[in-house]
């Protein structure tokens, strides 16, 4: 079966931080994992045409495709650092498959009655690149960024959202959108049940200062960032020119499956299967929602001026540490606050005492006792119950995008593999030439190479280390898979 698994695609106003890269990492390890029994097509992208992006260009006073160009490719150099296995990469105001498939969606929607020109006065907010009713506003407040709303009036183009509530609801209701975890779901459902208004998808001309896809038929508006943005993960897919792709990963029955943040959930579970109805397409069959990563309490974004920098974090403390404190940390509902020196402890406390020790103990042990040749196990020890039943856990966990259980279920194996040795002390049955040290050894072997299999979908470069050093029949000689940390940078160090 074809699982199409994307992200959403960031605004390119400012450089990439921690709190993107976790939706990232997430993609990457659903990817990883599902890749062993299916095709997989792990798609990331920017979001180059916001006014966002527009003022952030003038404040720099550079040109604006100059300014996107550059940070894009920040955005698109996180796949180095984060160790990710990206497919393709989609950019909206440089590929060439996604104008035309912008034009192709919108040309559908109005085919279907769903688009009309009409006067709108409201509060807009250029974080969220949306409108808010004053009954949505915190003391007048955007509720996302904290900022007093623009009080704008022009006439634009509006999609018919208000004709899909009931479809919604249904679709919702029924789990045939699933959206996880369950709280999101209900989230979304009490607010298809107040009631949908329909919601303006253009802007005009020049309060977008001429950047983005101009309106077919009507140049002198341009596409509503959003409407644009949620399209390129058809776009992306060569739906304009109705390509092999479009085919393969949309509408040829695979699973279609979006990671967003808790933040955006209603343009993903709402606004997007509606458009999609409207022009007769399949829906996502999953939303998966991610909270928040926060830093002294404040959420961390480029927005805020709360930023912490992936590259420069994994330029200092590896990549496997990054990826773990995020798979370990961040929880399958609500936020959770980065510390180095909580990356650091988690990194020191299981990648290097928990597993690296394990694997140096047991290829020791291997050497020094049997020449570094690997015994033959029966299959029936202390650890087998523990490995076996590893990948099933891993599959429910994941199954229900809860990230630390995941990976609780691989560290289960480390932990126990660690009491074992304790507990029967192999050096002491070589001491007594105990013929039970065979099987001992074979099991730990097992056991470390169960670590290797489980653990490469969230840290694939250690994963590698370990299956190198316990691969084969004769190990070869003990090197440390992971050297504990030097201590954290002193707390604060955001910008």
């Amino acid at each position: 079966m074809g699982v199409y698994i994307t992200t959403t695609i960031p605004y390119v106003n400012a450089r990439p931080h921690l709190g993107f890269a976790l939706e990232l990492v997430q993609a990457d390890v659903l990817a990883r994992h599902l890749r062993r029994h299916d095709d997989v097509r792990f798609q990331a992208g920017t979001d180059d045409n916001s006014l966002k992006n527009v003022l952030a260009a003038e404040a720099a006073g550079v040109g604006v495709q100059e300014f996107v160009d550059g940070l894009a490719d920040e955005f698109v150099g996180l796949a180095g650092p984060l160790s990710l296995s990206v497919d393709d990469v989609i950019r909206t105001s440089r590929d060439p498959r996604h104008r035309v498939g912008v034009e192709r969606l919108w040309r559908a929607c109005a085919a279907s009655g769903d688009l009309y020109r009409r006067h709108y006065e409201g509060l807009y907010c250029v974080g969220c690149e949306q409108f808010y009713g004053e009954t949505e506003l915190a003391d007048r407040l955007c509720p996302e960024h904290g900022t007093a709303p623009q009080r704008v009036a022009e006439e634009n183009w509006f999609f018919r959202l208000s004709q899909y509530a009931d479809r919604l609801h249904d679709l919702i209701g029924s789990g045939e959108l699933r959206i996880e975890p369950a709280e999101r779901r209900n989230e979304v459902l009490s607010f298809v049940a107040g009631g949908l208004a329909d919601f303006s998808v253009s802007r005009s001309t020049a309060r977008a200062r001429g950047w983005g896809i101009p309106v077919p038929g009507d140049p002198g508006q341009v596409v509503y960032v959003w409407w644009d943005a949620l399209g390129n993960y058809i776009t992306a897919l060569d739906y304009g020119n109705e390509g092999a792709e479009f085919r393969r990963w949309w509408t040829g029955g695979g699973r279609r499956v979006h990671l967003v943040g808790k933040g955006v959930l209603r343009f993903h579970a709402v606004y997007w299967p509606a458009m999609l109805l409207s022009a007769g397409l399949p829906l996502p069959d999953e939303v998966l929602v991610h909270g928040y990563l926060t830093a002294g309490g404040r959420k961390i974004s480029k927005s805020g001026g709360v930023t912490v920098d992936p590259v420069e974090l994994a330029g200092t403390y590896g990549t496997d540490a990054v990826r773990w404190w995020l798979l370990r940390e961040a929880p399958r509902l609500g936020d959770v606050d980065f510390t180095a020196e909580r990356l650091v402890q988690r990194a020191n406390d299981e990648l290097a005492n928990g597993l690296g020790n394990l694997v140096n103990r047991v290829v020791s042990m291997v050497h020094r006792y049997r020449d570094g040749v690997v015994p033959v196990s029966d299959g029936s020890g202390e650890l087998d119950e523990v490995c076996r039943e590893a990948g099933g856990r891993v599959d429910a966990a994941l199954h229900d995008f809860d990230f630390r259980r995941a990976t609780a279920a691989v560290w289960e194996i480390v932990d126990e593999a660690n009491r074992y040795i304790n507990r029967v002390r192999p050096w002491e049955l070589a001491k007594a030439r105990d013929e039970r040290l065979d099987a001992v050894l074979a099991e730990l072997v097992l056991a470390c190479r169960t670590v290797a299999t489980q653990l490469a979908p969230f840290l694939p470069d250690l994963a590698d280390r370990v299956r190198r050093q316990c691969a084969g029949d004769r190990l070869p000689s003990p090197t440390p898979v992971f050297e504990r940390l030097p201590c954290a940078l002193p707390s604060g160090r955001f910008t």
